[in-house]
């Protein structure tokens, strides 16, 4: 499999904690993965619409707050596009959860089918519409393809096979971000890819003495569902980073250092 790695959504402008890496703005980290036979996106970040009319798809306060850069060149359908394909080869997406960050593309995808965990899908369509999961990212009806948090022993987690998916693809769930959050888990070749989602922030956050990123810590405990969730699911991430990093790279949504080391 080839993967490629997309930036799908800059937004606010980050310092780093340490001398050494640049200012930056956060990302939006998605994949691109080519299998024998199709396309699989794994995340959407944010989409046409988004970018378009964002006074209509997104919440006022997160745009404010975010800072997004709002740039159609972004999207992941312009990336694929520029990449040689067609919107309908993408056949497969994956979302870590439905935050609107997340999945805002879904719409410029309508014919994939979308995996998920089935908690999340619950959440999103009992809450919405809220500042967390807006109703226009899924109004042209996406064909969901839902599961349950059981699966397979996967380094310390559960990895779930996705239907009609490569078994170098899996499903990991990671609670405490939101109410169904998964990981997405895709092997290369020679190791696994771990996109942690929002299950931590900022690559510090995985050392030994974890040092969390003072801006993104804000944002990431005031959207936190479960606490004590959330701290497990770090904990154990901290682990498999510190015992199979020869085996697993990790990364989060939204750093930006650790998707210029994995895209260039």
């Amino acid at each position: 499999m080839k993967i490629h790695h997309l930036n799908c959504g800059s937004v606010r402008e980050i310092d780093p904690t340490y001398e050494g890496l640049p200012s930056t703005p956060a990302v939006n980290h998605c994949l691109l993965v080519q299998t024998d036979n199709e396309l699989v996106l794994v995340e959407t970040g944010l989409g046409l619409d988004d970018v378009r009319r964002p006074h209509e798809t997104l919440d006022p306060a997160w745009v404010e707050m975010a800072a997004p850069a709002l740039n159609e060149d972004e999207t992941a359908i312009r990336q694929v596009e520029r990449l040689g394909f067609s919107p309908s080869d993408v056949r497969h997406v994956l979302v870590t959860h439905l935050d609107i960050d997340h999945c805002g593309g879904l719409p410029d995808f309508p014919d994939a089918t979308v995996h998920l965990l089935e908690a999340e899908l619950r959440a999103a369509m009992g809450e919405a519409p809220s500042r967390r999961y807006r109703p226009a990212h899924w109004a042209h009806g996406p064909q969901w393809r839902t599961y349950e948090s059981t699966g397979d022993p996967w380094f310390g987690f559960t990895a779930i096979q996705p239907t009609g998916l490569p078994p170098e693809i899996k499903l990991v769930p990671m609670g405490g971000h939101t109410a169904g959050h998964a990981g997405i888990a895709v092997h290369d070749g020679s190791k696994w890819l771990l996109h942690c989602g929002d299950a931590y922030y900022y690559h510090r956050e995985l050392d030994e003495n974890p040092e969390p990123h003072p801006l993104l810590d804000i944002v990431q405990a005031s959207s936190e569902v479960d606490h004590d969730k959330r701290i497990d699911t770090q904990a154990r991430l901290r682990i498999l980073a510190r015992d199979h990093a020869d085996e697993v790279t990790l990364f989060s949504a939204h750093d930006p250092w650790e998707f210029g080391k994995l895209a260039s």
